[in-house]
């Protein structure tokens, strides 16, 4: 059974889909970057706004002829080639934003870099992708940013930190880019926001939760809740819920992500009198899973909380460990564990034996028949995920503030004003002095369920954040 639960893989699950040269860019007169100066970075195959396509996977004629059609400046025509492309592959957001930049053409316009993991996490990317595209049709539609457009500009960082801030820097190089929406794993998004912090370039992440992120500077947002938010709704649901105070905690030292949800959940446990007895670390080599759960009630822990990394090389392989880890506990002591958990793979290949699991996460579909979920039904025919709806946030954030001053200084000085809000998907946008998001998470559980393909579904169980925790994380 534990050998078949590590050798099932999953290639797609609907809608929870849920990757050289250190020389700086040159501009042309107008300050562009040129196809030449992104050359000499080493950036020549990784950024696009239509010239070229960066997902390689199911390649169609009509989208490389509308990519064709884009870098020769015949924008009509690569605009009815992607429509077509879009009849073929509905859900394919490169394609919508291409279509949308054609549009726009050699018209004035706003433009914000998009930076996501292609080649490492294509399903990752492209959930992003789809919140970034269905903001800029939503402005674009609506007249754009006092009467100008938003064009997208796409790059693949590979989820490669030494990529990430090669990007960043041509992104900061380029005049015409006001902002980005990205990138995807906080250790990623630690690096190149150092670049965007020294050349004041706004950057907002839809995804990074690591509370590392919260110190760069003062031009660092993100539209996902802090892992501080998570951690301690975790540890106040363990002791108030469960009412368990001894937790054993497993953690991949090697994850920005993992760590700092591991210290924020110590932290808020050990301030309410409940203490972690026990710290399995993933990355080591002689982590035991067979001998797991003895060396885990030998501590005297009461439940298990479980943080595997979202993102890297060794992502999916942590992550089925903790499969196995459950398999062996048989529902014996209560689990918990952080938003790595909420995609399909936690529901078919954990299925009765995460039953009950909590979950952190930052959203969890509550409103099928908001504007928002209408218009993503409309563009992509389904539901979509929380990385799609935080980066739709993120964008729509970067629209607002563009409206009051379109330009870098005047989005950072306009998003950092305790009186800046804008509409997301299904909540206000509001961010702290710190960056992060003044936002709640949500606390969900796997159940058996007859309406999901797997058998199993989330559902939530506790929301919103309690103020103790608002407080903590401020």
């Amino acid at each position: 059974m534990l050998a078949s639960i590590a050798m099932i893989g999953l290639t797609g699950c609907g809608t929870w889909s849920s990757r050289d040269s250190t020389s700086d860019p040159v501009g042309d007169s107008q300050g562009n970057t040129t196809p030449d100066s992104i050359a000499i970075n080493g950036l020549e195959n990784k950024i696009s706004s239509g010239e070229k396509t960066l997902f390689d996977e199911d390649p169609n004629t009509q989208k490389q002829m509308a990519a064709d059609a884009y870098a020769d400046g015949d924008y009509d025509r690569a605009v009815s080639q992607w429509q077509s492309s879009l009849k073929l592959q509905r859900n394919d957001p490169e394609t919508l934003i291409y279509a949308n930049n054609a549009r726009i053409g050699n018209n004035p316009s706003y433009s914000i870099g998009v930076p996501v993991p292609i080649d490492a996490e294509i399903n990752v990317a492209k959930e992003i992708l789809r919140g970034a595209a269905q903001a800029q049709q939503q402005i674009n539609s609506s007249g754009g940013i006092k009467g100008k457009p938003i064009k997208l500009i796409v790059a693949n960082d590979s989820n490669n930190p030494d990529v990430a801030k090669k990007l960043a820097q041509n992104f900061s190089e380029n005049p015409e880019i006001l902002g980005i929406v990205g990138h995807f794993s906080s250790n990623v998004t630690l690096e190149a926001a150092q670049v965007y912090q020294n050349k004041g370039l706004v950057v907002i992440s839809p995804t990074s939760s690591s509370t590392a992120i919260s110190n760069v500077g003062s031009y660092v947002f993100r539209t996902v809740s802090s892992d501080c938010f998570a951690g301690n709704a975790l540890a106040e649901y363990l002791l108030d819920q469960i009412k368990v105070k001894e937790v054993a905690v497993l953690y991949n030292s090697a994850s920005s992500y993992s760590t700092s949800l591991r210290d924020v959940f110590k932290s808020s446990l050990e301030n309410k009198n409940g203490r972690v007895v026990a710290e399995f670390n993933f990355s080591q080599p002689n982590f035991d899973i067979v001998d797991i759960l003895t060396q885990i009630k030998q501590k005297g822990a009461k439940a298990i909380a479980m943080f595997p990394n979202s993102s890297g090389m060794n992502a999916l392989e942590t992550l089925d460990k903790t499969f196995l880890v459950a398999l062996i506990n048989q529902g014996e002591l209560p689990l918990l564990g952080g938003d790595s958990f909420y995609k399909p793979r936690t529901l078919q290949l954990g299925r009765q034996n995460v039953v009950d699991m909590i979950i952190a996460v930052p959203w969890h579909t509550k409103n099928n028949n908001s504007q928002f979920s209408t218009m993503a039904n409309k563009l992509w025919g389904g539901g979509v995920n929380w990385r799609t709806v935080l980066a739709y946030d993120a964008t729509m954030a970067l629209g607002e503030a563009m409206k009051k001053e379109p330009t870098r200084s005047g989005i950072q000085q306009t998003l950092i004003s305790p009186e800046f809000s804008a509409e997301g998907a299904e909540k206000k946008i509001e961010f702290l002095p710190t960056g992060d998001r003044a936002a709640e998470v949500e606390l969900v559980k796997v159940v058996a369920s007859d309406n999901s393909s797997f058998g199993y579904d989330f559902v939530t169980v506790a929301s919103p954040t309690s103020d103790s925790a608002v407080d903590a994380c401020q």
